[in-house]
């Protein structure tokens, strides 16, 4: 039984090595190298993999169940907990009958190596079949993981059995377990920053899927949820996004609009159903949006010539700004009809298309694009403040306590996720508001008035605060928006059959 047989099994975490290297030396049947590589078949192999089924077959019936992997990797020295043994059993059990026969097992195995090789061929970014401390510096590094020299030095000497302080294939394949908390698959697979957590703005940095997520199709899947997840906080959230709206274009110095009095003015002037208003619009732009977006990025990407699975931060930044100027500018007109929607009173317009149709007859097909530099000036301080902030917290997370496992748990992703978002509205809260009134002043009283001069004339006649209007609404919609979509997204991903990490 060799090394790589054995490892092969392991998932990111702990593993008794000694055991294992213990276990191939009593039946040292390896391939014979070719061109510096061991072959992945042939008879000696599969006798080899037969020997390893039967030791963990432990009730001898031909299958290989969660149980008697669980015992089996026991005898051997490895430890795996509950759920990643059951993550084996369900990534190999083709037909579904809760164990792996030998042609699913020899399947796993076989298909694990090509995940190993992939992950091996992304670390090696000179391309010369080596693995030296400054590659895993690099690597970690485009994930927001800084760590010094020493340390990627000790990294790699858990895998070094010649003393080179570089690795090869072999040695990789062997003992292909890096500490859990640099484990770049791993860090991949719980860290990428999603936009699954829907708080209701859409300057978010676009969804990265894995190369497997892309060609099985399971991206759609995704989205499909996260679009789901997206209307249902929205929904449940739509007051407090009125109220924003509301006081960021009629409150003032002269009319202080509170929180509760605006609720009171809101339903004296349409009753509780005007608490919805603008909300169809804000649901209907989720898919649209989400969909440019995604095709936006993926497009962008190829354009910067990375051929990465995950982007590098300074990549991300560029790539998720320009495809959310795309996705904004695509869909624009429907977020001038949600504030239109959001402000009218009763009896106003009777509908979407009745709002567009106003506008166009009064305005012209200019009024669309009321707010949009601001708006698209929003962008940059709200994409970068929020991938910094994550990335800290990120970064800061994983030094302090991933000591066993790089799986930080749902409440601190979540937490990770809500903070950093938060930091970038109200980064771009200035620009947001100034966005927003001048899409809505066409419908009001007064000058017409650009940019600049509305910035002039909030500073002028309310102070900075001025700026700032609305922002409490904004911010008590961000808990419930992040946890509702949270509930409906994991949810939805059961009914999809979307795979969970």
């Amino acid at each position: 039984i060799s090394i790589p047989d054995l490892t092969l099994l392991c998932l990111p975490g702990s593993c008794n090595l000694a055991a294992v290297r213990t276990l191939a030396v009593i039946s040292d049947t390896s391939d014979k190298p070719v061109g510096g590589r061991r072959l992945c078949g042939g008879p000696e192999q599969e006798h080899r993999l037969k020997v390893l089924f039967q030791i963990l077959d432990v009730n001898g019936d031909g299958g290989i169940c969660v149980n008697d992997l669980s015992i089996g990797l026991k005898k051997l020295g490895v430890h795996r907990t509950e759920h990643e043994v059951r993550k084996i059993v369900k990534a190999g059990d083709k037909d579904l009958d809760g164990q792996l026969d030998f042609e699913e097992f020899v399947h796993y195995l076989r298909d694990h190596e090509k995940k190993l090789r992939l992950v091996f061929k992304s670390l090696d970014k000179k391309n010369d079949g080596q693995i030296d401390s400054q590659e895993i510096m690099q690597s970690l590094r485009d994930l927001g993981i800084n760590i010094s020299e020493e340390q990627a030095e000790e990294i790699l000497k858990s895998m070094d059995k010649n003393g080179t302080m570089s690795i090869d294939w072999d040695e990789w394949r062997d003992y292909h377990l890096l500490h859990p908390a640099s484990n770049i698959p791993e860090i991949i697979l719980y860290w990428k920053h999603s936009t699954i957590l829907d708080v209701g703005e859409s300057l978010i940095v676009p969804d990265e899927f894995t190369a497997e997520e892309l060609q099985s199709g399971m991206w759609w899947r995704h989205l499909v949820a996260g679009g789901g997840a997206g209307a249902a906080s929205r929904t449940c959230t739509a007051p407090l996004d009125r109220l924003k709206v509301m006081m960021q274009v009629h409150a003032s110095k002269n009319n202080s609009m509170r929180i509760t009095g605006g609720f009171l003015q809101m339903i004296r002037e349409g009753g509780v159903r005007s608490l919805w208003r603008g909300n169809g619009i804000n649901v209907i732009k989720i898919a649209p949006e989400s969909a440019i977006k995604f095709m936006a990025y993926e497009q962008i990407k190829r354009l910067i010539g990375s051929d990465q699975e995950t982007l590098g931060i300074t990549e991300r930044f560029v790539s998720g700004s320009l495809a959310g100027a795309i996705a904004q500018s695509s869909i624009y007109p429907m977020e001038v009809l949600k504030t239109r929607l959001a402000l009218r009173r009763t009896g106003q317009y009777s509908g979407i298309v009745d709002c567009a149709k106003h506008i166009i007859q009064k305005e012209s097909v200019a009024a669309f694009y009321k707010g949009y530099v601001p708006n698209m000036l929003g962008i940059i301080p709200y994409a970068g403040i929020d991938l910094a902030v994550y990335e800290t917290l990120k970064n800061s997370w994983l030094q302090r306590f991933a000591t066993d496992s790089a799986d930080p748990g749902v409440f601190v992703l979540l937490a990770c996720g809500t903070t950093s978002s938060t930091c970038g509205q109200l980064a771009s809260y200035p620009l947001a508001l100034v966005r927003t009134r001048m899409q809505a002043q066409a419908s009001q009283e007064g000058p017409q008035m650009s940019m600049t001069s509305l910035f002039r004339h909030i500073i002028r006649t309310e102070g900075p605060t001025g700026l700032y209007r609305g922002l409490a609404p904004n911010f008590m919609k961000v808990i419930p928006s992040v946890s509702i979509s949270y509930v409906v997204y994991e949810s939805l991903k059961i009914r999809l059959g979307v795979q969970s990490k």
